[in-house]
């Protein structure tokens, strides 16, 4: 340890819940909101004096544009830096503070202030609202299912359509049935919910069974298969979280008292193909091994030396898969703040809420944690350790940037063959269900007898195939069908054979 050791000071949340959505505060106000906590935890005044300002883009209120210097203003700070992430990303916040740490670790800012906010369920109701004929400045930019392309005109567009093929081809992988995994799900998600239940900063806080987690009801219908509502990310909320970073130097000035001090360690991040179809597997994601790994490696620690993780999870595949790389144990809660289901999954800035009870868990309970997040379309990966004790092997400045590791570990990704039609076999599959628990349609990620990628199409009238795809019985990864194009000169068609 020396006087730039970066450490975090102060942590803040905030969840906006009035009676009336529409009177919500807006995603600035939030992360104002978030910031002043931060401070106050602190014990001193540190906004009016902040260097840097790390914002994660929120997607709430678009036409906010660029939040840094309207909150900069409300803050009374000028920052010498000032940006806001490329992307709502998954990411981003432990991107924020790996770029944060290696700034003050560099002797290039004292005070760095790291936040993000989104108010979707307000947005949403003032589109409601204006809809109603009611004018109010609705100003969310909803994303479309509609969007053109080879693989949104098969039905992947958002998030909760793609994760699935990674759930599925994993299970396969591993050679679980599909109660197997399923029941695996419920019982981290159950964890989850009982985190949550704990957690004053968390959206939801009713523990849920695994049994409730992985069965369809009315309040849990089926999303995209075999995920039901409570097992993916619940966007709906109105949420900031912020935290304050600062060299022990810093901190020994100012008086912060030493009990507020975790100290931050060393972080790696890798990333997959943005194009979905462009991964070499989807059972495994290199870039999450590598981030997860090195991180590890860098701050010369063993699984077994963490206390608490936080592993991303918008969705079951993600830490399940991140667990087994640690070898996290499933009766050992996998988050600190309650995941993104019931913690809140306020888009790219959940870990800045998983940061915030990191730091807190850990003054409570002295220890190192382990903060993996993951964003994007199990794109964007990026893990950082903090710790209630300075972390020896920690170096500042260090580069984050271990993308030539994962491209040199990754295989090659199979061409991709829009056109293909004849046998093949499939690698992957979801299915698709519409708000009455009907099924819409159904699409397998198939390969050809040369080794191609191909889409094809399982329609809403094809009972007996979109059957054999969620059935308990057998696993459909591997089985063999045939892909026919379509009468209608569109969407070419999958059967099995």
């Amino acid at each position: 340890m020396n006087e730039l050791t970066p450490i975090i000071v102060g942590v803040g949340q905030i969840n906006d819940r009035p009676p009336i959505p529409t009177d919500g505060l807006d995603p600035i106000a939030l992360m104002e909101a978030a910031l002043r906590q931060a401070e106050t935890d602190a014990g001193t005044s540190l906004l009016t004096e902040a260097d840097y300002l790390g914002i994660v883009q929120q997607i709430a209120f678009r036409d906010l544009g660029d939040p840094c210097a309207p909150l900069a203003e409300r803050l009374g700070a000028h920052p010498a830096v000032a940006f806001q992430t490329d992307g709502p990303n998954g990411d981003s916040p432990i991107m924020l503070l790996n770029d944060a740490a290696n700034r003050i670790g560099a002797g290039e800012v004292k005070i760095a202030l790291v936040v993000g906010a989104e108010a979707l369920r307000t947005a949403a109701a003032r589109i409601a609202a204006q809809q109603a004929g009611r004018k109010l400045d609705a100003t969310r930019d909803a994303a479309t299912r509609a969007r053109p392309g080879y693989t949104q005109s098969y039905g992947l567009v958002a998030p909760v359509d793609v994760y699935p093929l990674y759930e599925n081809a994993m299970r396969a992988a591993l050679g679980q049935s599909l109660a197997e995994a399923q029941q695996e799900s419920g019982e981290i998600w159950s964890r989850f919910s009982e985190v949550a239940a704990a957690n004053d900063g968390a959206w939801l806080r009713q523990p849920v069974s695994a049994s409730e987690v992985v069965t369809p009801s009315d309040r849990n219908r089926p999303i995209a298969f075999p995920y039901n509502k409570l097992m993916v990310a619940n966007s709906s909320v109105n949420q900031g979280a912020g935290f304050i970073v600062t060299s022990v130097g810093e901190a020994r000035a100012r008086n912060i008292p030493e009990d507020r001090w975790i100290y931050v360690g060393n972080g790696a991040a890798a990333h997959e193909a943005d194009n979905t179809m462009r991964r070499d597997r989807y059972d495994h994601s290199a870039s999450m091994a590598v981030s997860i790994q090195r991180t590890l490696e860098l701050n010369q620690l063993t699984p077994a030396d963490l206390d608490a993780v936080e592993l991303y999870s918008c969705f079951p595949c993600i830490p399940k898969l991140a667990r087994r790389l640690i070898e996290w144990p499933v009766d050992r809660p996998a988050t600190v703040f309650g995941g993104l289901t019931f913690g809140g999954g306020p888009i790219g800035n959940y870990m800045s809420h998983a940061v915030v009870s990191m730091v807190k868990r850990l003054r409570d309970q002295p220890g190192t944690g382990l903060l993996f997040a993951n964003g994007g379309y199990a794109t964007h990966n990026h893990t950082i350790a903090i710790s209630s004790q300075p972390i020896a092997a920690a170096r500042f400045p260090r580069s984050f940037d271990y993308q030539a590791e994962a491209d040199a570990v990754r295989g090659a990704a199979p061409m991709l063959n829009k056109e293909y039609t004849g046998p093949a076999t499939v690698e992957s599959y979801t299915a698709f269900f519409r708000r009455d628990g009907s099924v819409r349609s159904g699409v397998v990620v198939a390969r050809t007898p040369s080794d191609e990628r191909t889409l094809a199409h399982v329609p809403g009238s094809a009972a007996n195939t979109l059957a054999a795809l969620m059935s308990h019985e057998s696993e459909p990864v591997g089985r063999s069908g045939a892909i026919a194009a379509a009468t209608d000169g569109e969407l070419r068609i999958w059967t099995f054979t």
